[in-house]
């Protein structure tokens, strides 16, 4: 990418210590850190933060998922590697990305009732906006 157009992690301190408390929450949740990385790298392959595509695949990668699993992340729809509860969760994340196309419907929220434990799915749905938001600042201030 292009050279950091403003120093954003310390320009404004508080507000990235507030993003980088809640990652760390998030660490602990029973979701596990596969399941969210694959969230993470799926938001960041629909946002296109190459930076964050490059953190979160080489972060599987270390954990020792398969690389052919991960390589099959932005076809999950049509890849028989992925179970029922990551395709709920991989849904959710799409619907919440795409929010002004798919307004969060309960097509996309009801699947994870099966799945997911509500503290799960409030989690997700942190993870997801936090994703998010990091993909917009590294975008935005070209990291």
């Amino acid at each position: 990418m292009s050279q950091l157009r403003l120093p954003y992690t310390s320009l404004s301190g508080e507000a990235y210590a507030g993003l980088a408390s809640t990652k760390k929450a998030l660490e602990k949740s029973t979701l596990g850190k596969e399941l969210i990385e694959f969230v993470y790298l799926r938001i960041s392959q629909i946002n296109g933060c190459a930076f964050c595509l490059e953190m979160h695949a080489k972060s599987l990668r270390t954990a020792g998922v398969d690389n052919a699993k991960i390589d099959a992340l932005s076809g999950w729809k049509v890849s028989s590697r992925f179970n029922d509860k990551e395709r709920a969760a991989l849904d959710w994340t799409e619907a919440l990305v795409n929010v002004s196309e798919t307004f969060g419907k309960d097509s996309y929220f009801n699947p994870l009732k099966a799945h997911f434990s509500d503290t799960e799915i409030s989690d997700l749905t942190f993870a997801i906006s936090l994703m998010s938001a990091f993909n917009r600042l590294a975008i935005g201030m070209r990291q």
